[in-house]
Formats: structure tokens, sequence, C-alpha cells
């Protein structure tokens, strides 16, 4: 029989959740407003804060981390400048050729999201939602029966599971900062910083990764609908505006902008189109990073340290300082959902701080483990934290001190506890829009239209992780 005729258990599955959050779903700043009022009232209910109290508490969270909210859209901006790079656009076009069906084309955008978001979660976003476009483009020139929904949420799954694990990851790289654990952070207790050696880069956390990409590979694998369930990318986006260069960052070909010959002439715009100038920065840059690292060694892993590698990596792929100041106005609007988002998560993240109710969440959850569930215990207070505050490093500064001083009586390494952590703090992204408006504003698909596949695999990595990190070895 075929496919389209008989779709497996898990397909129908994960077109039936799709079909309910399809209906019931808000937009992402509706889903913001409304999680507001829900941790108000449980605030009133579970504290002794008063209504005026937690008002204040959501007024002062608003403008708690500004600093930390600049250095979240420096991560998207820069992964965006790169992945937008005409020539590494290319690349994906040539890569979506490869893939043979539907079911395939959601397992290799998923893979690639994933393994890239290991190495910048900005980049991961960025470029899983420009691959998912151009799979969807291509699938459809060649007739190939392929769900772009369920290609938007493979796109998104770097930072719905591995990216908390790497280079970028929030929590991990705040340890590695002296100034993140002195007085007045919570993390007063650590004798000293936790290096990346304990966290990202080690064997624990390498192995969670890999096992991780290859479950969560098969999972998208077998998800996709197959025949008429299968809504190509012209359900979503005007088939005009498909072929359009500029609509998708730039030259298909990988041709770069040169500036007009007539401005080339004026002293002024030929500096500010000097690859001299550009490669002169991109390489000073690049030597400063190079110095930290011979001396400090992975310790040099910061939040500032990434941020600060992408944007010269960026300037070096560019050369030209005005192209890229350019590319820079564009990643402009991809951060614009962020900017208005931030400050109205930051508001639920002070009624959750200074109410005192993250804390009797995350001790309540914590009070039950033991050494050998501690790690699956933490994943949970991870996901459940990341419901209310979508930021990773953001929750980490109000739950963190628990979760490592829980981890120190128990005698669980502070690395494997801020892992556990991490996984769970990304795999609820899964469910909060929050961090998918880039990808929804270059995809063009709806959160709605994409956050039932994503629940699905939501669901389908539970028992996975829960397993994995019970079993693997620190």
């Amino acid at each position: 029989m075929a496919a389209s005729d008989d779709p497996g258990v898990v397909e129908r599955a994960g077109f039936g959740i799709s079909t309910v959050v399809e209906r019931w779903m808000p937009s992402p700043f509706v889903f913001a407003i409304l999680l507001t009022y829900f941790v108000f009232i449980a605030g009133l209910l579970a504290t002794e804060s008063g209504a005026v109290e937690l008002l204040e508490f959501w007024y002062g969270g608003f403008w708690a981390f500004i600093g930390f909210s600049m250095q979240m859209v420096l991560i998207l901006m820069t992964g965006f400048v790169i992945a937008y790079h005409p020539r590494v656009n290319a690349i994906l076009q040539r890569l979506a050729e490869i893939p043979n069906s539907g079911a395939q084309a959601a397992a290799f955008v998923g893979f690639m999201s994933m393994s890239l978001a290991w190495v910048h979660w900005g980049f991961s976003l960025i470029m899983g939602a420009i691959f998912a476009r151009e799979m969807g483009k291509v699938a459809h020139r060649k007739g190939m029966a392929v769900h772009y929904p369920l290609l938007a949420v493979a796109g998104y799954m770097g930072l719905g599971l591995t990216w908390h694990w790497g280079i970028s990851g929030s929590a991990p790289l705040q340890l590695t900062d002296a100034n993140n654990i002195g007085e007045g952070t919570g993390f007063e207790f650590l004798a000293s910083t936790v290096p990346a050696a304990e966290t990202i880069f080690h064997p624990y956390a390498l192995t969670l990764t890999a096992l991780s990409i290859v479950f969560a590979t098969a999972v998208l694998y077998v998800l996709a609908p197959s025949g008429d369930r299968a809504k190509g990318i012209t359900e979503y986006v005007d088939e005009a505006e498909l072929f359009d260069a500029s609509a998708d960052g730039g030259a298909a070909d990988g041709a770069v902008d040169e500036p007009p010959a007539s401005a080339a002439d004026v002293p002024a715009e030929r500096m500010n189109n000097s690859r001299l100038i550009g490669g002169l920065v991109a390489l000073t840059g690049v030597a400063v990073l190079a110095v930290q690292f011979a001396g400090q060694g992975l310790g040099a892993f910061t939040l500032n340290a990434v941020n600060f590698g992408f944007l010269f990596a960026g300037l070096l792929v560019y050369q030209r300082p005005a192209y890229y100041r350019d590319r820079f106005n564009d990643a402009a609007g991809a951060a614009a959902g962020i900017v208005l988002l931030f400050p109205f998560f930051a508001g639920i993240q002070g009624i959750m701080a200074s109410s005192g109710l993250a804390l009797l969440l995350a001790e309540a959850l914590l009070d039950v483990s033991t050494a050998a569930t501690y790690p699956v215990v933490a994943w949970i207070v991870g996901a459940v934290a990341n419901l209310f505050v979508p930021s990773g490093g953001g929750e980490w500064l109000v739950v963190g001190p628990s979760v490592l001083q829980a981890a120190e009586g128990l005698g669980v390494p502070y690395g494997q506890a801020t892992i556990a952590y991490a996984v769970g703090d990304a795999h609820t992204n899964l469910l909060n829009p929050f961090w998918a408006l880039p990808l929804l504003a270059i995809t063009e698909v709806k959160a709605r239209e994409m956050f039932g596949y994503a629940i699905a695999m939501l669901i389908a990595l539970i028992p996975f992780l829960a397993v994995a990190l019970y079993a693997v070895p620190y």
C-alpha cells in the first residue's frame, strides 16, 4: 500500500498534535502576555508577596538584564550575518539537492541545525531557517512531497536540543567567568570558576550531544507527513517570491555586491569599502582571541569571547566594512522580535526571582532527587523554568545557585549538574515560541503552523533524554 494511504503511528500522532496546536496556539507576543498573568497569579497563591509588590518585581525585572539581552542579540545577529553571506547561501542550495524524499529532507535539515547549534546557536537558528526555506524551494521544483512546517521545526531543532551543550551555551559559559560567581551573584559558594573542560568539552556532554543528534534525526524522519498530508512551501509562501534573490539574502551564485563605480571614486567610500581596512581589523580580532586562548586554554571560552569571535569572523568573511555594516542592518529585523519580547520575559523572571517562586519550584523538584537521579531532576528543573523564562542565561542566574548547591550536597559534579540543567532549558524551547521568532520571519510560517510538530518532537525526546541522562556516566 502506498505510504500516503498507510501513515505510521508516529506520523499520525504528529499530524494530530499539529492540527490541535494550529487551532489553539496564540502568537508569541500574546503567549508572553498570557504567561505574565499566569506567573502573577501563581506568585499571589504560592508566595507571601502582594499584588502591588509583584507588580514592582515585574517592572524591576523588565530592565534587570539589559546587558545580557544585548549579548543575546549579538549572538543572533553575528550568526545571521555569517549565515546570510551569499557564498554560504549558495552552499545551502547545493546541499538541499541531496535528499530524495520529504522524510530525508526533514532529517537532513534537523541534523544540520543540531550540529551547527553546538558551534553557535544564533548561526544555527538563522542557517536552519534559511536551509529549511531552500529545502522547501528545491522540493517544490523537483515535485517532492515535503511538509514545510516540519522543515521549519527541523531548522529549529538546534535551539530545541543541542545549543546549550555547545560553545555558545549560556549556563556553562557563565561559570567560566569569575565576575559571574562573586559576591551578590548567588554563586558565592563556588571556590573557583567551572572551566569549559568540565562542561562543554567533557566526554559526558559530547556523548549526550552525539546520541541526541542521532535520535532526533531519526524521529524527524519517521514524523514526516507523506502524500496529501505533506504541504509544500507554496502553501505558506507566495510562489512569485520564492525565486527572488533579494528575498533570500542575495545572489544565488555567491557573488558579493560591489559598490557603484561613482562611489568608488570618493575617498570616503574607498575607505568604507576597503578590504585592507576590513581585513586588518578582522585579523586584529583573530589575533586577540588567539592570545586569549594561548594563555588561558579552554578557560577563555566565555560568552563575550564567543560574541567577539563571531563578530570578527564575519568581518573576515565580508572584508569590506560598509558591506558588513549593511548586513548587520538586515540582521536587525531578525532580532526585532527578541528586542520586543525579551523585556516581557525579563519581567516574568523578575516576578519568579524576587517573589521566591523560582526557588520554590527548583527546591521542590531537587528535594526528591538522589545522586543517581539528580541529572534527570536537574533536566526537569531547567525544562520547567524555561517555560516561564525562555532565557538560558537569565534562568541560570535565578535557579542556578539552587541547582549547584543541591548537586554539591549529593556529591554530583558541578559540570554534570550544569549540563543536565542546560538540556532541560533547551528542550522546552520546542514548546515556547520565543526564540523561533527569527525563524518564523525567514520561513514565513506562523508559530501555530509549526509548533504542533515541535511539541511532537518534545514528547518524543522525553523518554530518550531521561534514559540518557541517567545512564551516561560522567
